[in-house]
């Protein structure tokens, strides 16, 4: 067995060691951090593969930016595990049915592939250049529109999440920069004088 092989082997029951866990795990904390181990050594394999622009890119978005987004939500909401192990046992039958749907459509997809098409003549021409700038000059020449558009309807959910979680309300304070910018020693201190208590004046007399 060659050091590439173990590698692989490796990576591959840890991938899978940490998707049964993030599945059978009780606890949403440590069924988070199973699955940052499960984008992490999804990784390591996308590296084996020489594909580098993925590999990163799932580091940064889902481990750097997603994840983190889960753990933080995770960890501010009030959950009480102890309900949800009570009800736990009753969504396996539907977990069952779906999961077996999915793996016959991969068996469908798979065992098509392999005998109704071709195989493949790939003609790559190798060239000092990196996968990732190959995929940044098809990216921008030849699927220019569909990344545009991409690009469009990402924006559009931006702005869509900020309209719906901006909501005035009435306790609010809004702070103005333009009050701010104009205020001066006058505005902001002011003396008032007041009358001294009966009881001081007896004690200084």
């Amino acid at each position: 067995m060659t050091f590439e092989s173990f590698s692989f082997y490796l990576f591959s029951t840890i991938l899978v060691g940490s998707a049964l866990s993030v599945i059978f795990s009780r606890n949403p904390v440590h069924a988070a951090l199973s699955l940052v181990l499960a984008f992490f050594t999804a990784a390591a394999i996308w590296l084996m593969l020489e594909a580098e622009f993925l590999a990163i890119s799932l580091i940064l978005v889902y481990v750097g930016a997603v994840m983190v987004l889960f753990l933080f939500v995770v960890m501010m909401l009030d959950i009480n595990i102890n309900r949800m192990r009570e009800g736990y046992w009753n969504y396996l039958l539907p977990a069952i049915v779906v999961s077996g749907i999915f793996l016959a459509e991969l068996i469908v997809l798979i065992s098509g592939r392999m005998v109704f098409e071709k195989p493949l003549e790939i003609s790559a021409q190798i060239t000092n250049e990196g996968n990732t700038l190959q995929l940044g000059r098809l990216l921008y020449t030849e699927y220019l529109y569909a990344f545009e558009l991409a690009a469009v309807i990402l924006l559009v959910a931006i702005v869509a999440a900020i309209a719906l979680t901006l909501r005035r309300r009435k306790d609010m304070k809004v702070v103005s920069s333009s009050d701010q910018s104009s205020a001066n020693r006058a505005s902001r201190l002011k003396i008032v004088s007041m009358p001294v208590e009966n009881g001081r004046e007896r004690e200084e007399s």
